[in-house]
């Protein structure tokens, strides 16, 4: 049989500040439902999730603050770019999630939104819990110190 044509992961949005800013338990991939419009203007790659949140209403997960601008082509059938969307998850996750959030004081955070090989959006989606100050600057000295003894090592030979 000949092969399928597999799309590679093409990753539209991503928010580069969340690993400094938080400390990451765990992550979880999650669908979003979105509009047609809303899909053509992620696929044009203009989409940011960098100031966006995860929050639940009524037992679900919703995307809130993720900018997605408008579809220049779609005129009066637009969509709203800062809309709340929902995430797509089965019920054992969201309890997770939520008991997490709950319990142990941690925040939801997009990492990254993507398009899997099926070519369906998909949001990765962060259990976290903020860094303070002084733990921010020891991620940088750690990150600083790995870098020189690389260069160290490397001019040794």
């Amino acid at each position: 049989m000949a092969e399928k044509n597999e799309r590679p992961i093409k990753v539209v949005a991503e928010n580069r500040k969340a690993r400094f800013n938080y400390a990451i338990e765990d992550t979880i991939e999650a669908g979003i439902s979105l509009t047609g419009t809303e899909v053509k203007s992620i696929r044009n790659g203009k989409s940011t999730i960098a100031e966006s949140y995860a929050d639940s209403k009524n037992g679900e997960i919703w995307l809130i603050n993720a900018n997605i601008p408008e579809y220049l082509q779609a005129n009066r059938f637009n969509h709203e770019p800062k809309r709340p969307r929902k995430l797509l998850l089965h019920r054992k996750q969201i309890n997770k999630l939520l008991g997490a959030v709950d319990r142990e004081g941690m925040t939801l955070i997009p990492l990254k939104l993507y398009f899997n090989e099926r070519g369906r959006a998909k949001l990765l989606l962060a259990v976290a819990k903020g860094k303070k100050l002084h733990d921010k600057r020891e991620t940088e000295k750690k990150r600083d110190w790995s870098r020189e003894k690389g260069r160290l090592m490397r001019a040794r030979g």
